[in-house]
């Protein structure tokens, strides 16, 4: 369930001075405002809001969740995906106690496949803060975007982040942990993990 984070943590989304989240509508209500804008109707059809709207949505009314987090996977230029299936029980929980391998110096990315449902989800973004031996040592906040609840046509969404270089060096292997949030502009958790990885000198 979205629970508020705390606002003296640490890892929380950056603001811009002066922006105010907008107050939260229904998708039909997003659907009928303003239609002769036609820079608003651009921004409604490209989340695929427009009349009936909220009938084509296939979210399960029995599940509160309005952002569910279905897969991340961990991309390496020549080598396989490494995908974590977050939709089975305790996935979750498990993805703290097995650390991923990553070879000093590799290219690699996270890929995020999720769902949107019940209402629009504006300014979602992914956070994470990582730490070696209690000190942290990055911390990143990319912008995903806006959605619209996810329908038929379009069942799910999926999101491909900048790539990063794994840090090289004796110095720099060993165990790293980490923190991720997916969180939307008003400061609303969908989903917190815990996950660690460690740096070698191979991918063995």
């Amino acid at each position: 369930m979205a629970t508020p984070a705390h606002h003296d943590d640490e890892l929380v989304p950056s603001t811009t001075e002066g922006y105010k989240v907008g107050d939260k509508k229904t998708v039909d209500e997003y659907a009928n405002l303003d239609a002769g804008d036609e820079a608003l109707n651009r921004w409604k059809a490209s989340l695929g809001i427009g009349p009936g709207a909220a009938s084509k949505a296939i979210g399960d009314p029995n599940d509160p969740r309005k952002v569910v987090i279905l897969h991340l996977a961990l991309q390496v230029p020549g080598r396989p995906d490494v995908i974590i299936d977050l939709s089975k029980e305790g996935a979750v929980e498990a993805l703290n106690q097995k650390p991923f391998t990553i070879k000093e110096g590799a290219e690699y990315r996270m890929k995020v496949k999720f769902r949107v449902q019940h209402e629009v989800i504006s300014g979602l973004r992914y956070l994470q803060l990582v730490k070696r031996k209690g000190i942290t040592v990055d911390k990143s906040d990319e912008m995903m975007g806006s959605y619209g609840p996810n329908t038929e046509s379009q069942p799910v969404y999926e999101k491909t982040f900048a790539s990063e270089e794994a840090p090289s060096g004796m110095l720099a292997r060993g165990s790293y942990n980490v923190l991720s949030r997916f969180m939307d502009d008003d400061k609303v958790l969908y989903l917190e993990f815990k996950w660690s990885f460690d740096i070698k000198k191979t991918w063995e």
